[in-house]
């Protein structure tokens, strides 16, 4: 004899599945789908079979802010999963962006915009890196968060480059 069916659980999960196809799809264009630059990784736990879990370090260039460098540190789940690429990253990451060289503008910036953006899991969690710009003080400010499809995380990480006062940050209107 079979079990009844619960009214409307696979549906549920069919359309949250549709949702993040189509969020993985429709979004690619909002930010540049970013994979950085790999500084190091440090092993947090040894794995017999697959890959170690550790913390990695990733450098994101700014594309449109060039001599910003943002340097963002995150968890990377290990053992099979992590390796097949199916296991779920955790959502917490760490940001520090700094100067690395003359600041300049090749185009005006947005007051707020997400400038990266990269995939935790198959289909449901981004990592992402927005950059704020506060006139008042010439300041770039940069928050990297993780975005979950059902439900986002609180999780975050900011920190702020001062521009020289001589160059003013051009902003679109």
């Amino acid at each position: 004899m079979t079990k009844p069916a619960v009214p409307g659980k696979g549906a549920r999960f069919a359309t949250a599945v549709l949702i993040a196809i189509a969020g993985v799809m429709g979004g690619a264009g909002l930010a540049q789908a970013a994979s950085g630059e790999k500084v190091g990784t440090v092993d947090t736990a040894f794995q017999w079979l697959g890959r170690d879990h550790d913390i990695i370090v990733e450098a994101y260039d700014d594309p449109a802010v060039l001599g910003v460098t943002c340097y963002v540190s995150r968890a990377r789940t290990g053992g099979i999963k992590g390796t097949l690429g199916l296991a779920e990253d955790r959502a917490e990451a760490s940001i520090a962006c700094r100067q690395v060289g003359p600041i300049s503008f090749p185009e005006p910036l947005k007051k707020q915009e997400e400038v990266f953006s990269e995939r935790m899991s198959i289909l449901f969690k981004r990592l992402r890196i927005v950059r704020m710009v506060d006139p008042a003080r010439n300041t770039l400010v940069y928050l990297t968060y993780s975005e979950k499809l059902i439900d986002g995380s609180p999780q975050n990480s900011v920190t702020a480059v001062p521009v020289d006062r001589a160059t003013v940050i051009p902003l679109r209107k």
